[in-house]
């Protein structure tokens, strides 16, 4: 059985086909992406390393209160449940999840007061 492009026929040219796709691909530099502004740092900060969920949440319950409407909260927790836990409670209670970001030893989680 012989299949198209195999054989003796056409194999120089073939092979000359796969010399040009194993050279190397140059692509241009991508475009430099805007740097984001700065977030204004939190307004409170709730440490809850170490301690499990739904500790975390209980504290943010309690706490965001004691913000100003607008203002941000970060939660500082390292509970891989809080990744997922977070942002379902502001879902949860209309406030608003700004991000998550990576520590040195677990996650700061920024939350917008927004009632």
């Amino acid at each position: 059985m012989m299949f198209r492009g195999r054989g003796t026929r056409g194999s120089a040219r073939a092979a000359g086909r796969r010399r040009a796709r194993s050279a190397p691909e140059q692509q241009a530099p991508a475009p430099a992406e805007p740097a984001a502004p700065a977030a204004p740092p939190p307004a409170l900060v709730i440490d809850a390393l170490g301690r499990k969920c739904p500790i975390p949440i209980i504290w943010l319950a309690e706490r965001i209160r004691e913000v100003p409407i607008g203002q941000v909260v970060a939660v500082l927790a390292d509970d891989v449940a809080a990744r997922t836990d977070v942002p379902a409670w502001c879902r949860m209670k209309s406030q608003e999840f700004i991000r998550e970001e990576p520590l040195a030893q677990g996650w700061a989680f920024h939350i917008r007061r927004c009632y």
